[in-house]
């Protein structure tokens, strides 16, 4: 039976509905999955027709099984055409998107959720309480042990894979906040994740989170007290993970193939190198949600949206791994 793949098109200020769209016009024509844009069906369209895309879209009716693209915008009116860059409008939309296709996967109605992006700042600015998309999602699914995972690769197909111990964190208390229990959580499912993706034996390798991993405590004790004990319980779990280690040689170690996976101890630690490599691949996995949640690795990039000229690559790459797991799980 063919999938179903919901899109919450986030900020319609921004580039999400042009990624979509062109990701969606790179999928091949024998591709049997189905595909649930949520978001305006207006601003659909005439981007439809803005980029010459020609897709098949239509008004979802789950009555109707024929067909491989729809659009459902769960607000009760659609939105104004020509909406502007931090727009309320905008963002609240985004989020009862967001919302809408988080629900759906909790029903069971759709295989996976990928998000296109939103602005924190627009989210905030329109008085909504908001930190990131994967901790909104972690709420409306009701669960805690949640980690983000990004992936990507470069032109040669040499993959990096990072989970992190923590997320959207000021620099300043990600020593406060970091927990052995956030460490062994990561480490846990990036190895789940990794086995997911067709690595049965996948080597883990953990940053410190000081400069050459504390250099034996005398650069800070987090090493010692939070992450050996965290890897030292890995092992305990038969998970062949490695660490702490200095994380500006561990990087060059993963990309090179000695590790399959990386687990960052803090956000930039982990996403410069990845974008480094992977910028226009670089795909977000949300691990630990009860269902499948993708987007892809970039923001809203308002200084290019409505000039057509996006690079869809990431979306493409969040699309497809959203429907090789879905693949998997059914």
């Amino acid at each position: 039976m063919a999938g179903v793949i919901a899109i919450s098109l986030g900020d319609v200020a921004g580039i999400g509905p042009e990624v979509t769209l062109k990701a969606l016009a790179a999928e091949p024509d024998a591709d049997a999955t189905r595909y649930l844009l949520i978001g305006d069906e207006g601003y659909v369209r005439r981007l439809n027709e803005k980029l010459s895309l020609h897709l098949p879209i239509q008004v979802f009716d789950p009555s109707k099984s024929n067909g491989r693209f729809f659009v459902h915008n769960p607000l009760s009116r659609s939105l104004a055409p020509d909406l502007t860059p931090f727009s309320p409008a905008a963002a609240d939309a985004a989020l009862l998107w967001l919302t809408d296709g988080a629900q759906r996967c909790l029903r069971h109605e759709v295989d996976a959720l990928v998000t296109a992006p939103v602005n924190k700042e627009a989210i905030i600015r329109a008085g909504n309480s908001f930190v990131g998309q994967t901790e909104f999602l972690s709420i409306l699914a009701g669960v805690e042990r949640t980690v983000m995972m990004l992936l990507g690769e470069d032109e040669r197909g040499r993959w990096l894979r990072v989970a992190l111990a923590t997320t959207h964190v000021p620099l300043k208390l990600v020593a406060s906040v970091l927990t052995r229990e956030k460490v062994e959580l990561a480490i846990e499912l990036v190895t789940q994740a990794c086995r997911l993706l067709g690595l049965p034996h996948p080597k883990i390798g953990v940053c410190g989170l000081n400069p050459h991993a504390g250099e034996g405590g005398q650069l800070g004790d987090e090493e010692e007290k939070i992450i050996m004990p965290a890897v030292q319980t890995a092992h305990l779990r038969c998970i062949d993970a490695t660490g702490p280690l200095a994380a500006d040689t561990l990087f060059y170690q993963a990309y090179r193939g000695d590790y399959d996976a990386v687990v960052a101890m803090y956000h930039d630690q982990g996403l410069v190198p990845l974008k480094m490599i992977g910028f226009d691949t670089g795909v977000n996995w949300t691990l630990g949600l009860p269902f499948i949640r993708t987007s892809p690795d970039h923001g809203t990039a308002y200084d290019i949206a409505g000039k057509g000229v996006a690079n869809p690559s990431s979306m493409i790459a969040a699309i497809r791994l959203a429907k090789k797991l879905g693949q998997e799980r059914r």
